[in-house]
């Protein structure tokens, strides 16, 4: 298994969504449930998720294997 890069704060990445790239800033690393991006986040310290400012003010919630870094 990969070992899983740490993104933080104020890093610039990209992911795809629906058919097309969005950008955005990581915001802060999520290890506990939290609600985020319009739904609930259920993550832990060994599953943690990234909050990303997008680059249209919107946030969203992603699995670190999904962003790239700019």
């Amino acid at each position: 298994m990969a070992e899983r890069r740490k993104l933080h704060r104020g890093d610039r990445v990209s992911w795809r969504s629906h058919g097309s790239t969005a950008r955005g800033t990581v915001q802060e690393e999520i290890t506990e449930r939290t609600y985020a991006g319009k739904r609930t986040a259920a993550t832990s310290k060994e599953n943690p998720r990234y909050r990303v400012r997008t680059d249209e003010g919107r946030d969203a919630v992603h699995r670190p294997e999904v962003l790239h870094g700019e």
